[in-house]
């Protein structure tokens, strides 16, 4: 049964929820209203830059080319970030558990991390047939376990002192104080990490796409129709991207609101 201060922080939190909303959106608004007005006063062509209104008649019109671009790019990506989130969260973990295996996968994770993805891209490419579609879905498994890797480290490393030494006191071994303390608390660090990765999912997959393979993604089919005189129709392209980018970040931030409730009431208090 609630109690009488429930339901008032509830009405706070939204409230606060919602503050903070407001702002970006009315900037969004300004801009959009900005763009529409400097086009119609000054007469710009729709070959040189389309009015957002001319934008969302595209989007509406080809919808259907939109949402197929869309699903190719949004499928490599999803796919990147579910391995790619796994992964840096199962390596991390065998790193904290492991001295030997952390001193051979760090620097190596480094080395790795610092090749720009152009060239991995590159290598990939050559790598599978040119109707394929691994090789952006393991770029962007790359991007993605790179940023979970390091989140769930530092969660597994920044832990209570107080929790760590109530274990050693009841003689804990390595194994349950990894399951009981370090675990728990990178939870929320590794979920911050898939949140963080999953609009870079989405970029690193449509920016794959400008270096080989097939011609039925978002990145292509932006490249072809912005060099082309149908500007309109590439700023749909993009502002179906962009959706899909919005799609992820708050199902990353929903999940993480249903998984980690303990951060959830830390952060209301």
């Amino acid at each position: 049964m609630s109690t009488p201060d429930a339901a008032p922080g509830g009405v706070a939190r939204v409230r606060r929820q919602v503050g903070l909303a407001l702002p970006p959106v009315a900037l969004g608004v300004a801009f959009v209203a900005a763009w529409q007005a400097w086009v119609t006063v000054r007469d710009i062509q729709p070959f040189v830059i389309p009015a957002p209104s001319k934008i969302w008649q595209s989007f509406t019109s080809d919808f259907g080319l939109v949402r197929a671009a869309s699903v190719v790019t949004g499928t490599n990506a999803l796919i990147g970030l579910l391995i790619g989130s796994l992964l840096g969260f199962a390596v991390a973990v065998v790193t904290n558990r492991f001295a030997l295996v952390s001193e051979v996968v760090n620097p190596l994770a480094v080395t790795v991390a610092a090749i720009p993805a152009v060239v991995i891209v590159g290598v990939l490419n050559n790598m599978y047939a040119l109707d394929s579609q691994v090789a952006r879905r393991i770029m962007t498994t790359i991007a993605v376990f790179f940023v979970v890797f390091v989140q769930v480290s530092k969660g597994l490393r920044q832990n209570n002192p107080t929790h760590l030494e109530l274990m050693r006191s009841y003689a804990a071994s390595p194994r349950q104080v990894l399951t009981k303390v370090r675990l728990p608390n990178a939870l929320s660090y590794f979920f911050t990490g898939v949140r963080t990765a999953a609009p870079l999912a989405l970029i690193i997959s449509l920016v794959s796409e400008y270096f080989g393979g097939p011609q039925n993604g978002l990145g292509t089919k932006i490249a072809s129709t912005l060099s082309g005189s149908n500007k309109a129709l590439g700023f749909a392209y993009v502002l179906g991207g962009s959706i899909v980018g919005l799609l992820f970040y708050l199902g990353s931030s929903l999940l993480e609101y249903v998984a980690v409730p303990w951060q959830r009431r830390r952060e209301s208090r």
